[in-house]
């Protein structure tokens, strides 16, 4: 039994001690403390739980609890009987790293003075005779010096290691450049000398205080982390503090390549190098590795599309699963460009090959990218397989990772030209889902995109009018149907609403556009944009739709356009033209919303939280880049400045996009489109 003070532990005021989420711990810390002192070397990560808990790290908070354990804690820790003593370093740490970053009050007033009494005995953890204990306790280490000490006198590889990655750290965060300089040397002897795996946590080191770093070694990173030889020596080296168990050396394939986010072109040379080198010698497990690193890339870089297609056509033929499934998303995702490998693609359509904790098979992947292609091979079976994720489920099983299945109208949406041969399908799930379906609602959004090629379907939607769940969505359906839906105007009227305004404007709207009473539509809805303040917002796209017979409202709209808010000053610019034909002042109003992107910023509007059928307002601040570009298109104008912008914008090695899945690259394209629309105006 470790001594622990058994005495002090029952005359400690349990009971007065404030926990960090103000729970009663009195009698769980007793007992959990006295537990871990009597079964000693059987004690377990399991019985350190209740402290955790008590003391409740990641709350920003350091309360008298936490001080009042820190003693039996610290002896815990240091004796050499304890069977938990990791994971009471950790807690120690944990404890220590709360203090250091807590604000100003939110540390108990008795911390301080506790952790400089018990400081030496938390320190000599680092000399511990355990190489596991040595390396929980690294962050207790004070700063360069002492890190500097540790490293001369430590032989175990996996606290070296951990230890050179926390010099580098330390470095980074010193302002002593004589302090930094004896970290460059440590980490230079160790790229001279040192082994495989240390050389390249060298290199991660370095990068923490010298960006260029790994630009400069990338021929050391392909080498090392492209050799099957040394993939295990990792797995037995690179251990982190408060990480169970060690990392592979695709981990470390990750790791690096992050660290050359500064420079985009060595990451793209970094990721293709690896991928030949896993060709050439078989390394599926590095093959894997690069292409997800690769996928990242292009999610960000439209550059990097040059070099990864003809990459990720070759391994369509792969003989591993998971390249294949990897190379075909990355195909899917490019689009036409994939085009010369649709044969592959068509070949691969009954692949069943998957990818560990990926959605999908290889098959649904090439389908999709045949789709992006415009290849009609995709069209048998695509609504199936699109709708098989969903089928007997209460919601789709989604991955947090990418790569993952499209969402469904991101892959009907541009199939208009073949929805005669698509909507058959849609129609039938719609009659069999239709209520409750999980799909109903984009099923609905693809019939709109579709338009009047859609109207065969005119019976499933107009049938889901009278759930107030989908009756928006099949207003907006109906209403793209144009003529072939005038039948639908009394189930219009009838329809199923939300209790919000603006769903009964919007029925006034969607039974005028299918041929009933246009003034009392513009009565209803111009009333609302003249008495509405917002929020809630006016509903000025509607009004806009009556061009100059909303003359009377003009005065309003101009109003709002002059003196609304980010999200309202654009659609009523839009509103305000369509009434009365002047391209001024709405264009110059559009304009205005084209800089911020320009100069790097991606957040102006993305406090606009007010979408619009129609609008692009999901794509947050770049959707109101997109609405204002789609609108100057409309108006037929744009100014010489607003040109330049476009031009800054559209030379910009950067997806226009806050998305890091495929969607970055459809709503890339799609920005770039309607750049190129308005650049091309008169």
């Amino acid at each position: 039994m470790a001594d622990i003070g058994l005495a002090a532990l029952d005359e400690m005021p349990w009971e007065r001690l404030e926990s960090a989420l103000g729970h009663d711990s009195a009698v769980e810390l007793r007992r959990a403390l006295r537990g871990l002192a009597g079964k000693g070397a059987a004690a377990t990560e399991g019985d350190c739980d209740p402290l955790f808990a008590c003391v409740t790290l990641g709350t920003g908070r350091v309360t008298s609890v936490a001080t009042a354990v820190l003693p039996f804690v610290v002896t815990l820790a240091g004796d050499p009987d304890m069977g938990a003593r990791v994971t009471l370093v950790q807690l120690l740490t944990g404890l220590s790293e709360a203090a250091a970053s807590a604000g100003e009050g939110r540390v108990d007033a008795g911390w301080p003075g506790a952790w400089r009494r018990h400081r030496p005995r938390a320190l000599a953890l680092l000399e511990d005779s355990l190489p596991e204990v040595r390396r929980e306790a690294l962050p207790l280490a004070e700063g360069v010096d002492m890190l500097l000490e540790r490293w001369h006198a430590e032989t175990d590889p996996t606290v070296r290691l951990p230890l050179l990655l926390a010099l580098g750290t330390a470095a980074a965060d010193s302002a002593d450049a004589g302090m930094v300089d004896r970290v460059r040397a440590v980490a230079a002897e160790v790229l001279r000398t040192g082994t495989p795996v240390m050389r390249v946590a060298a290199v991660h080191a370095w990068a923490a205080f010298d960006p260029r770093a790994p630009v400069r070694e990338l021929d050391l990173l392909v080498e090392v982390l492209s050799d099957p030889s040394v993939r295990p020596r990792f797995e037995e080296t690179w251990y982190l503090p408060d990480v169970d168990g060690a990392f592979t050396r695709e981990d470390v394939v990750s790791w690096a390549a992050h660290l050359l986010e500064g420079a985009p072109q060595t990451a793209l040379a970094f990721v293709v190098r690896l991928v030949d080198a896993a060709r050439g010698t078989g390394d599926t497990l590095l093959c894997r590795a690069a292409l997800d690193e690769a996928w990242q890339l292009l999610a960000v870089r439209p550059s990097a599309a040059a070099a990864l297609l003809p990459l990720a056509g070759a391994l369509l033929a792969d003989p591993d699963d998971g390249v294949r499934y990897r190379a075909a998303h990355l195909l899917a995702a490019l689009g036409a460009p994939a085009a010369p490998y649709a044969d592959a693609l068509a070949a691969l359509l009954n692949d069943p090959g998957e990818a560990e904790f990926f959605e999908g098979t290889v098959g649904d992947h090439a389908r999709w990218a045949l789709t992006r292609i415009g290849d009609p091979r995709a069209l048998p079976k695509l609504v199936e397989r699109l709708y098989a994720p969903y089928q007997g489920q209460y919601s789709r099983g989604y991955c947090l990772g990418e790569p993952h299945l499209p969402e469904v109208e991101d892959v009907l949406t541009p199939l208009r030209a073949y929805a005669e041969i698509l909507l058959p399908e849609v129609r039938q799930l719609l009659r069999d889902d239709g209520v409750g379906g999980l799909l109903t609602c984009p099923f609905l959004r693809v019939i709109q995109a579709w338009g009047p090629v859609a109207a065969p379907a005119l019976p499933e939607v107009v049938a889901l009018l009278g759930d107030a769940r989908y009756s928006r969505y099949a207003l907006g359906a109906l209403v793209a149907m144009g003529p072939a839906a005038a039948s639908a105007v009394p189930a219009v009227h009838r329809c199923t609403l939300l209790d919000l305004p603006v769903d009964h404007h919007r029925v006034a709207w969607a039974a005028w556009r299918l041929g009933g009473d246009q003034d009392t539509a513009l009565r209803l809805i111009g009333e609302a944009v003249l008495a509405e303040e917002e929020p809630p917002y006016p509903p000025m796209d509607l009004l806009g739709d009556f061009g100059p017979a909303a003359a009377p409202y003009a005065d309003r709209v101009r109003q709002l356009m002059e003196h609304g808010d980010t999200w309202l000053r654009q659609r009523a610019a839009v509103a305000l033209w369509s009434i009365t034909g002047e391209p001024e002042p709405s264009a110059s109003v559009l304009e205005e919303y084209l800089p911020p992107l320009a100069d790097g910023d991606d957040s102006y509007g993305s406090d606009d939280s007010c979408g619009s059928y129609g609008s692009s307002s999901s794509y947050g601040s770049y959707g109101s880049f997109l609405d204002a570009l789609r609108a100057l298109a409309r108006i037929g104008t744009v100014s010489p400045a607003a040109r330049a912008t476009l031009r800054t914008v559209q030379a910009g090695d950067q997806r226009l996009s806050t998305y890091r899945d495929y969607r970055a690259i459809l709503q890339d394209e799609e920005i770039r489109s309607a750049i190129d629309d308005v650049l091309a105006l008169p």
